[in-house]
């Protein structure tokens, strides 16, 4: 936009598409492989353009795609506009994204070149673009790292986006106060590995560091921190976070199993053992906190035996909700070529059990609050009531009054459908 250029929605008719590939599994590639031909069917003679992470990893695959006009990389993503002008044979800046008319010259497949994909591991610093993602009009979601070294045996990510690479305090602190001024109350602070914000900078900065310079500013009445590795809980940490009266009771831990031997094949960085004592602290210092986690079934190896050891584990920490994923092989990875793959029934059977559980313990917590008045963030209109979230993240509704991005207290009346309703 800051080149003249306007944005569309995808289904309108556009000169430019570009698509921002995702490759955290198989199935993730075939939907960005899917989008890139289907944007023809909106506009042949648009210029189409694959970027992001499927991208930076399978290039060569891409390229075999005729409808594909440019392929960049994670690294060039900020610089698009710029490298698509200068590949493009006209001048681009003349013409916004989005206009009804196309540029008036036929454009044949593969007439560009393919563009630039650079060795991201090479990157050495955060690629600053200076936006914010606002998923709500109530919130907005604040990148501050990018990257990760801990190469999980059944994840492409650190090949897709490189090695840890943190924000600068004061570009966060910058846009976090922008936001403010526009009447934004609740920020989510999250990243590709969250838990190792500052450990590629000189300075002893960390994540907590960060937080209390966002817990300062004015307007920001909501920090929610977005999936968080379990080591970085220690009673230090919490000893700094409790006393930040705007942190949410909400902590994702992403957990992906409960059983030892798993978590060893996936090669996590934690035990069992370490992961329940994380929850402890938590539970400790926050009365009323809301967990929740990620949990893979079927990952390679994974017996009978070493599935009810997760289930128990789950059961024991007695998480408010759970995301169940069924392992899905990811060419590029370690866990890809491991011996004794999971049937797939398997794993529908053991993702079935574990949602089961999920959802009734969500039902279970919210019970708890019948009857009691909770604080809520409403954020938008459904059907005949209006909706938000609670700083622990249950869903809360009531009959629908003009209440956009106000906090009110509710008492609630009854729990439907993992959902609470009051007045």
């Amino acid at each position: 936009m800051k080149k003249g250029y306007e944005i569309v929605n995808f289904e309108e008719k556009a000169d430019i598409y570009i698509i921002n590939t995702c490759t955290v599994t198989n199935m993730a590639d075939r939907k960005s492989r899917q989008m890139l031909r289907r944007v023809k069917e909106i506009n042949r003679e648009a210029i189409v353009v694959a970027c992001g992470c499927y991208a930076q990893v399978a290039k060569e695959e891409l390229e075999k795609i005729p409808e594909i006009d440019l392929i960049y990389g994670t690294n060039e993503k900020n610089r698009i506009a710029e490298y698509i002008e200068r590949e493009c044979p006209f001048q681009l800046g003349t013409f916004p994204i989005g206009v009804s008319d196309t540029f008036g010259v036929s454009v044949p497949f593969g007439k560009f070149p393919n563009g630039k994909v650079t060795d991201v591991m090479y990157q050495k610093e955060f690629l600053d673009f200076g936006t914010t993602l606002y998923t709500e009009k109530t919130r907005a979601v604040i990148k501050v790292q990018d990257g990760c070294d801990r190469f999980c045996s059944y994840c492409i990510i650190p090949y897709a986006r490189g090695h840890v690479r943190s924000r600068k305090p004061e570009s966060v602190i910058e846009e976090i106060k922008g936001i403010a001024k526009e009447g934004i109350k609740e920020v989510v602070i999250t990243g590709i590995h969250v838990a190792s914000y500052g450990k590629d900078f000189k300075d002893d900065i960390g994540l907590i560091d960060l937080l209390e310079k966002v817990n300062e500013i004015e307007g920001i009445e909501r920090i929610r921190l977005g999936s968080i590795e379990p080591t970085i809980i220690t009673d230090g940490f919490l000893e700094r976070l409790t006393k930040l009266e705007k942190i949410c009771d909400h902590f994702h831990l992403s957990l992906q199993s409960g059983c030892d031997e798993t978590l060893k094949r996936m090669n996590r960085k934690y035990t069992t053992e370490q992961f329940r004592k994380s929850t402890n602290l938590l539970k400790k210092a926050y009365p009323n906190v809301a967990l929740t986690t990620d949990i893979i079934v079927g990952f390679p190896g994974e017996t009978d035996e070493e599935f009810e050891k997760t289930y128990n584990f789950l059961k024991e920490i007695d998480f408010y909700k759970m995301h169940i994923f069924k392992y899905s092989q990811r060419r590029g990875t370690k866990a890809a070529v491991m011996a004794n793959q999971i049937d797939g029934n398997v794993k529908e059977q053991r993702s079935r059990r574990l949602i089961d559980l999920s959802n009734k313990n969500e039902k279970r917590h919210n019970e708890k609050y019948i009857g009691k008045e909770v604080k809520v963030l409403f954020e938008e209109k459904e059907g005949d009531y209006i909706k938000g979230h609670t700083t622990n993240y249950m869903v809360v509704k009531i009959p629908y009054r003009k209440i956009e991005n106000i906090i009110e207290k509710v008492k609630i009346d009854k729990e439907e459908n993992l959902e609470l309703i009051g007045k």
